[in-house]
């Protein structure tokens, strides 16, 4: 075994257990696994550990085991956003009234709004060492999109946790942040291919040729695995659905990532497009299986992100940036969500705790900006505070929507609303502890 390797096994095995023993103190707490997992991850790097002396970063990750974690990392980012796109249900974009459509646009153009405002003001301080694409126009979309996002899974496993399946707050939380989040990764790819792209037709190219990979997953590839996993089929096994599904993501991982796109929107494209129905129906163990591989490499990509991160660096300038990216993104989530529902007919309590569940981020935000930071949008200072606001509004969202709902007692999903009560119902599948 050569020195590399072994570096490599000494690094997983510190990683894996400081995740294990953060994400312990979290659940003590009462927040999220992932947000113990996402500090031990900014606590292994120059935040904490590197306020040690004698360097001991590079002696724990030594500079030549560090692109070997960054493909773990990579690994398990494609398989959990797979897992991302198989527990998408389309079903949360259609059917939903006139309050949950105004709540969602707003909630998503308002976040926008000022986060690209902001960076046009933050523009000059940024780094050209580290923000390397010229011009403000695709940081401050990339800005816009990343203050966006709402985290899908940690919001929906607040609600089950809090029983808010059927409450009406529940449902339309799950619904608003399920189209935001739509409109928010269309914006993101859009952004990536700017970023990207090298004039008017490398970048036209560029999406001609991602709609066509969309339109064929969905008219050939769908209908093959439809075929392919029905019931009955002599050759349909566990083993078969399961290594087709691996390597799927990791091809559409692969060929978005040629695109000039990231990796994460193939794999989330594939987990998108596979007959969930067919396969829960017959192999249902298979998804949870390579969602169990991606919670065990999740902690590799926390460690990733977290070399990244140096809250030391700041400075007064970098303070004054973590302050403005935290107001900014929690107003205008708080602002858009609840100023919507309010106007919308809903109670006060009820549009407060809305917007507390929308405002909440976690391991969404941080694969989108992971995504910046690999293109040269984001510089290290506006890295770290978007990491510390992805943290902040998760940590905060259990906290205030307990103050918020004991205010407002839930009411009632409406008799005649049987499509929300199933997609309340639905929240109880959600298998996504870890973001």
């Amino acid at each position: 075994m050569d020195a590399v390797t072994e570096h490599v096994l000494v690094s997983l095995a510190v990683i894996l257990g400081a995740a294990y023993v953060f994400a312990r103190l979290a659940r003590r707490v009462r927040q999220p696994v992932v947000v113990g997992e996402i500090i031990a991850g900014i606590a292994l790097g120059p935040s904490l550990l590197g306020l040690l002396p004698g360097n001991p970063v590079d002696a724990v990750f030594p500079p030549e085991v560090r692109p070997y974690l960054q493909v773990l990392s990579q690994v398990g980012l494609v398989l959990f956003m797979f897992g991302i796109g198989y527990e998408f249900d389309g079903s949360h974009l259609r059917g939903h009234g006139r309050q949950v459509t105004v709540v969602s646009l707003s909630s998503v153009a308002l976040p926008f709004g000022l986060g690209a405002g902001l960076l046009c003001v933050l523009h000059p301080w940024l780094t050209d060492t580290d923000a390397t694409v010229p011009g403000r126009l695709v940081p401050a979309l990339f800005l816009g999109a990343a203050m966006s996002i709402t985290a899908f899974p940690v919001l929906a496993r607040i609600i089950a946790e809090r029983g808010l399946q059927k409450d009406r707050i529940g449902v339309m939380a799950v619904a608003c942040a399920a189209i935001q989040d739509f409109l928010a990764w269309v914006v993101l790819a859009v952004v990536v291919a700017l970023a990207q792209s090298t004039g008017g037709w490398p970048l036209a190219r560029m999406v001609l040729v991602s709609v066509g990979l969309l339109l064929f997953l969905w008219y050939a590839v769908r209908p093959g695995l439809m075929w392919l996993f029905a019931p009955g089929r002599p050759w349909s096994n566990r083993a078969l659905i399961h290594a087709v599904l691996v390597v799927g993501l990791l091809l559409c991982a692969w060929a978005t990532q040629a695109l000039g796109l990231h990796a994460v929107f193939g794999a989330f494209a594939f987990g998108v497009i596979v007959p969930r129905a067919t396969i829960d129906s017959t192999a249902p163990e298979v998804p949870e299986r390579i969602e169990q591989t991606s919670l065990f490499l999740l902690p590799v990509f926390f460690m990733v992100t977290g070399l990244s991160v140096n809250l030391k660096a700041l400075g007064g300038q970098g303070l004054l940036i973590l302050a403005a990216v935290l107001v900014t993104a929690c107003f205008g989530k708080f602002a858009g969500a609840a100023g919507a529902a309010r106007l919308t007919g809903a109670t006060g309590s009820e549009a407060a705790a809305l917007g507390v569940l929308l405002n909440a981020r976690g391991l969404t935000e941080l694969v989108i900006l992971n995504v910046g930071l690999s293109l040269g949008v984001l510089d290290s200072r506006l890295f770290t505070a978007m990491v510390v606001m992805a943290v902040a509004t998760t940590v905060m969202t259990g906290p205030l929507l307990d103050r918020f709902h004991r205010a407002a007692p839930p009411r009632p999903v409406p008799d005649d609303s049987a499509e929300q009560r199933r997609t309340g119902q639905d929240l109880v599948t959600v298998r996504k502890e870890t973001s």
